[in-house]
């Protein structure tokens, strides 16, 4: 028995081995400036298309709607009712009690396009003239999408959550003619009509709508568009692989948002990349889509699914769980209702389903914790590689007895996700990992790149890393000086990230000078983008996000100190929701401003019996930002930081930062400038 333990181990032992010497991504020689580049290693060149003779979009998704007609595609839930819930403090919330997914097929969705594009020209909306879609995740901002493809028509895309003077500055500078949107974000452009220069005509996704600035503009239901273009048809113009599909505009970290003109060709090379990504994608897969369509993400994973045959059903980051914000109580979430096979999602939602099951966990206690403690110790250890962690029967067992109901919360049929957006702490991806019994394919990308950059591959189970380069794109390192990066760097080169290929986009629209500053064409005619982030090769070929160029602040005694490095470090800490970094060049230490994780505090205050009125005052008392502070120096300490990098003193704030109060993007990255401007009172106190 002993000998054939010590084979066995032996045998995990080599295999282990061989794991890591697999390349996943290769050395290539490319044009441009020198640098240290990257390929896929199953794909010598660039990937622009994965379907023979389809070259745009448009083209895409007639063939899907050809070859699966009479399968559903399209889902989306009945509302049953509506009503407020009101909370012994007074505040009214409201609550949404939602049926069964109601489907359109290929076949029909198709007919739809088709007549709402036709509708869109009987309205006169001409050619050349560009549509903004302004809206949240439905299934008509996807009929109104492949419309405009249809009839060779740009469309705008903006967050439903984008504040007043972006909304403006959107829409008047792609002078765009004719909005979609639905009746809340009717409301505000009835509130800025004033300032909008070209807008003629409005329609509206919701059958009842406001009417109050209907003198300034022609507003038609989106049903009624339909209509006309049911009894009026008119012909097809598709566009090529070169026309511009997409101004996306993207949220907006810094300063205005800026809009990145996307071609055909240039989503479709995603596309086709991810695709080659994607274990066994086909048309059993069904796609919870509730991220915002306005976001390069979500964008190319709706154009993939009805690609290979697959599903789509809508919903909504509050209605996701049976136990979001806006599910009435007893009644199911989108999740539950829908039994996804395959998901996107950002950072912030993955870091949410974790804290709720841990939640749920802590406050059951007892048996059921200790328990829950176990199974997820045991998976860790099989996970990162040992041969004495739970396989096999126990693996099936523990899945069985503990993580089966953990897994219901999305629906209990999730076979991979995507995520994106941000960087994926290593304890959240572990989490999901082993709870959901789930690979998450985490991508590195930009709005700028079609979101095509890297992507790791199922059987990567690393942390910290983004993977190798997708199909479509090359991935250089180039040196910076300044920063103490260079690709000579041992054991790992090292330097800013440039990505080059068919997915990177042709600019920024009428910003000709900032598109020249970070795009340019080499000598072979390869595009290639400057992200501005630091990154470094692996020896298998998968990148590692290091730095960022812009977040790197020196302080007063020459220390350089990098923000988002820190803050990814420091954000692990329980007591953290979110958390932003701010270091002054006149001081010699750094600050941070702590939006507090609710359930974290308040149970260290019941252990302690620490005496407060409410959370706001809670998160103001000495000895809960001492408690906090105490845990970011541990967590900076565990990631090996400097002492000059870890904040020296901080607020502790009881209000989540959400892209409504402006602090945050719609990826829920933090605006750095905004939070700076809305804190500014307090950071000056924590310098004084």
């Amino acid at each position: 028995m002993l000998s054939l333990r010590l084979f066995l181990l032996f045998l995990h032992f080599l295999l282990r081995n061989a794991k890591k010497v697999k390349k996943r991504g290769v050395p290539v020689d490319v044009g441009g400036e020198p640098g240290y580049t990257i390929r896929n290693s199953r794909f010598p060149s660039p990937v622009e298309t994965s379907w023979e003779g389809i070259t745009t979009l448009a083209e895409l998704f007639e063939q899907a709607c050809k070859e699966h007609s009479d399968k559903p595609l399209l889902g989306t839930r009945k509302l049953v009712s509506r009503e407020l819930e009101v909370t012994e403090d007074g505040r009214s919330f409201e609550k949404l009690h939602l049926g069964e997914y109601e489907w359109l097929t290929y076949a029909k969705t198709f007919e739809a396009v088709c007549n709402f594009a036709s509708g869109l020209i009987q309205l006169g909306h001409k050619k050349e003239e560009r549509v903004a879609i302004f809206a949240d995740t439905r299934e008509e901002w996807f009929i109104a999408l492949q419309a405009c493809f249809r009839c060779n028509v740009t469309v705008v895309t903006i967050y439903a959550s984008l504040g007043e003077e972006a909304l403006c500055h959107s829409l008047n500078e792609t002078e765009v003619t004719t909005v979609i949107c639905g009746n809340k974000e009717l409301k505000k452009l009835n509130s800025i009509s004033g300032q909008l220069d070209t807008v003629k005509r409005v329609i509206c996704m919701d059958d009842e709508f406001s009417t109050s600035a209907s003198g300034r503009w022609e507003i038609t239901s989106f049903a009624d568009v339909e209509s006309v273009g049911r009894t009026n048809p008119v012909d097809t113009d598709l566009p090529v692989a070169a026309d511009v599909a997409v101004i996306m505009y993207t949220s907006g970290s810094t300063g205005l948002p800026k809009g990145v003109m996307m071609t055909h060709g240039n989503v479709l090379a995603t596309v086709s990349a991810v695709m080659t990504i994607v274990p066994g994608l086909g048309s059993k897969d069904v796609y919870l889509a509730y991220l915002p369509l306005a976001h390069i993400l979500e964008l190319a994973a709706e154009n993939l699914i009805p690609a290979v045959g697959g599903v789509i059903g809508y919903g909504t980051p509050l209605t996701l769980t049976d136990t979001s914000n806006k599910i009435k109580m007893r009644t199911k979430g989108d999740a539950s209702v829908l039994s996804p096979t395959v998901m996107a999602a950002v950072p912030a939602i993955l870091d949410r389903v974790r804290d709720g099951v841990r939640k749920k966990v802590d406050a059951k206690g007892g048996l059921a914790k200790k328990l829950f403690d176990l199974a997820y110790s045991r998976r860790l250890s099989a996970i990162n590689g040992s041969w004495f962690g739970a396989w096999g029967l126990e693996k099936f067992l523990w899945d069985f007895l503990v993580f089966k109901k953990v897994r219901a919360i999305l629906g209990g049929r999730i076979r991979f996700l995507l995520s994106g957006g941000a960087p994926l702490s290593a304890d959240t991806q572990r989490f999901i990992n082993i709870c959901l019994g789930a690979p998450i394919g985490q991508g590195y990308g930009l709005t700028e790149t079609c979101a095509g950059a890297t992507f790791s591959e199922v059987d990567d189970t690393s942390v910290g890393r983004v993977g190798s380069p997708l199909p479509c794109s090359f991935v250089k390192l180039i040196d910076w000086p300044e920063g103490g990066y260079l690709t000579s760097d041992s054991p790992m080169p090292r330097g800013e990230i440039v990505v080059g290929g068919p997915s990177v986009t042709l600019g920024y629209f009428k910003n000709e000078e900032k598109t020249k500053e970070v795009y340019k064409v080499d000598e072979r005619g390869m595009r290639w983008f400057y992200t501005g982030d630091i990154g470094q090769f692996h020896a298998d070929g998968c990148l590692e996000i290091i730095d960022r160029k812009k977040d790197i602040v020196k302080l007063q005694h020459g220390e350089y100190v990098s923000l988002g490095k820190v803050e990814a470090a420091l954000s692990v800490s329980p007591y953290v929701d979110n958390i932003m970094l701010h270091a002054d060049p006149f001081h010699s230490y750094c600050v941070a401003l702590v939006v507090a994780s609710q359930h974290a505090v308040l149970d260290w205050a019941s252990k302690q019996e620490v005496a407060f009125t409410d959370f706001v005052d809670l998160c103001e008392k000495e000895e809960t930002i001492r408690e906090v502070l105490s845990s970011l120096v541990q967590m900076g300490k565990k990631a090996r930081l400097e002492k000059f990098e870890i904040p020296a003193k901080l607020k502790l704030l009881s209000t989540p930062w959400t892209p409504e109060s402006g602090l945050v993007t719609a990826a829920l990255k933090i605006k750095r400038e905004a939070i700076r401007k809305a804190f500014s009172e307090d950071l000056a106190k924590l310098y004084a």
